[in-house]
């Protein structure tokens, strides 16, 4: 069977997730070619010099990597009109991998797990509605901006408790947690799940408990009337009793020369996505946090070398792991080495690196893996309407209350001691808790028990 559009994914893959999300959502039939599961799938992009998923093909033109924009100019280009396709399609040409791929030997993804298309990721794709003159009408018990753990986890603790509960998201599919690669030690999920998986299920959750979603952008916010609290949005105002910030964080936008360019062809930032591309090749990483070890170390099992780039003089893990990660006997640690530029021609052969003995030197290199730290929390849009701290976090007491009562704050909004999805889901516990003590004027927060 021939497509005009084929998409190229691996095992784990966020970005080809959303890929394939957008083509359903405009009506596209596609052919999926999974190259975790299929070894001829995988050998057909590294041939063409392609070292990443997701790889989309329209018209026989790739699009690297997850760029709405740039797949409707290729759709264009191609006299492929959005809303003509069918569905069947897509999921005959699935089907079709998958009967390939029992001939296929092992997945070929670092960390070995399978493929996960569950019913999660479909009732993501219809929780979250348009915000519809009845939303507008009302006037909510909490309205929770933000939908990963804080948030989702604050929606099933006040839908729980009878409190009347929106949640808003501009893009529930891109948050930290939502592009996790896997996840393995959430408490009570026993197996490996993709971070999309697990935060769809808590979604779900506080769903079923009635709690209502809508996509959308929270432009600025007004907490000076200390009875109801109002959220801008494109479609209209939000009002609200109550305010749970759970807008979490997000990289700077500045990019390495090069980077955009080879993305895909030598630039990734997903080990588990992509690391068997580069099977006894050389590799860099450049980070100094856990997730740059993590990667590093998953991707020590398939190149020849591995150098770790650290900008600083310290890596941002304990002490033991990077003794662990140092033991390999392919790896090596640069430390005050910085990437200043990512070069090649057709796919990545060379980085400029500075370094703090000979300044620049040119590295001959097959690929780079970026996990660069500087987070930022997204509460631009708070303005003063709550006490912010330099950088942007919330300000919060122990209870995650904020400057103005009512209005709570937690996750990667607030400052924490480690990021990870379970404290932000306790924090949304909390939060939720906060909030029903607040509109009920009771003097202390009352547990939920069942």
């Amino acid at each position: 069977m021939s497509s005009s559009v084929i998409v190229y994914t691996s095992s784990g893959c966020p970005h080809c997730h959303k890929v394939k999300e957008q083509l359903q959502e405009w009506g596209l039939a596609y052919e999926e070619r999974n190259v975790s599961e299929v070894k001829e799938y995988f050998e057909e992009l590294q041939a063409k010099r392609i070292f990443g998923t997701p790889a989309t093909y329209i018209g026989g033109k790739p699009v690297l990597g997850f760029q709405p924009e740039k797949m409707k100019q290729r759709l264009e280009a191609a006299g492929i009109a959005i809303g003509g396709g069918s569905a069947a399609e897509g999921g005959a040409a699935a089907q079709g991998a998958a009967d390939h791929s029992d001939a296929a030997g092992q997945p070929l993804t670092a960390s070995g797990a399978e493929a996960s298309q569950g019913s999660g990721s479909d009732s993501g794709n219809t929780l979250f509605g348009s915000v519809t003159a009845d939303v507008l009408d009302r006037v909510y018990d909490l309205v929770v901006i933000g939908a990963g753990p804080a948030g989702a986890s604050a929606a099933v603790y006040s839908a729980r408790g009878r409190l009347s509960t929106l949640v808003i998201d501009k893009a529930p599919a891109a948050g930290t947690l939502a592009t996790t690669h896997k996840i393995a030690n959430y408490p009570g999920v026993r197996k490996e799940v993709t971070g999309l998986e697990l935060v769809t299920e808590m979604q779900q959750h506080a769903h079923d408990f009635g709690a209502s979603f809508v996509r959308s952008q929270v432009l600025s916010v007004d907490f000076s009337n200390p009875e109801l609290k109002l959220l801008q949005l494109p479609e209209g105002t939000i009002r609200a009793k109550s305010v749970f910030i759970a807008v979490g964080a997000k990289a700077p936008g500045s990019k390495i020369k090069g980077e955009e360019e080879f993305t895909g062809r030598g630039v990734s930032y997903c080990s588990t996505c992509d690391a068997a591309f580069y099977q006894d090749r050389v590799v860099v990483v450049v980070g100094d946090n856990e997730e740059a070890i993590h990667e590093a170390t998953a991707l020590a099992k398939f190149g020849r070398e591995v150098r770790l780039l650290v900008p600083g003089s310290t890596v941002k893990v304990p002490e033991e792991d990077l003794d662990e990660f140092a033991k390999l006997p392919n790896v090596q640690i640069y430390y005050k080495h910085r990437v200043k530029e990512i070069a090649g021609d057709e796919s990545v052969d060379r980085v400029i690196v500075n370094t703090p003995e000979a300044g620049e030197q040119a590295w001959d290199v097959d690929g780079v893996f970026l996990y660069l730290a500087g987070m930022k929390p997204g509460t631009s849009f708070l303005g003063n309407a709550v006490e912010l701290e330099e950088d942007g976090y919330v300000k919060v007491d122990e209870l995650l209350r904020t400057s103005v009562d009512g209005v709570f704050a937690g996750g990667d909004a607030r400052r924490t001691p480690i990021k990870q999805a379970v404290v932000s889901a306790a924090d949304g516990c909390i939060a939720a808790l906060g909030a029903d003590q607040f509109i009920n004027g009771r003097t202390k927060l009352r547990p939920q028990y069942a």
